[in-house]
């Protein structure tokens, strides 16, 4: 009986501990998709530049085409937070932050 009295405050100890692990891993891709999503603005940007000034069809073609990416890079972004895995094993962490940005990669400098 003592036996499963300890099985169970274990299970209750490590609950807040892997919902703990979670958050982490949500945060630290957060940050990653704060950065990468300045990357995009900062390609952006630059890309406007380019455009001149007179050229206000290949303006409004340019931010559209900017507006379309920026969604689907948040989009991304969003389902790729709503999907850590609380069961995921701590060591695969990193794996799993590093596929996320692998899939987000083309949505933040495409390939033109």
């Amino acid at each position: 009986m003592s036996f499963r009295l300890l099985w169970v405050a274990l299970a209750v100890c490590a609950l807040p501990a892997q919902a703990q692990d979670q958050a982490v891993q949500r945060d630290l891709m957060r940050r990653q998709q704060q950065s990468e999503a300045f990357t995009q603005q900062l390609h952006q940007s630059q890309q406007l530049v380019n455009v001149p000034p007179g050229d206000l069809v290949r303006r409004r073609e340019l931010e559209s085409k900017q507006f379309s990416e920026r969604q689907r890079f948040e989009q991304t972004s969003e389902q790729q937070v709503r999907d850590v895995r609380p069961d995921l094993p701590q060591g695969l962490r990193p794996y799993e932050r590093l596929k996320a940005e692998e899939e987000r990669r083309p949505l933040i400098v495409p390939v033109e």
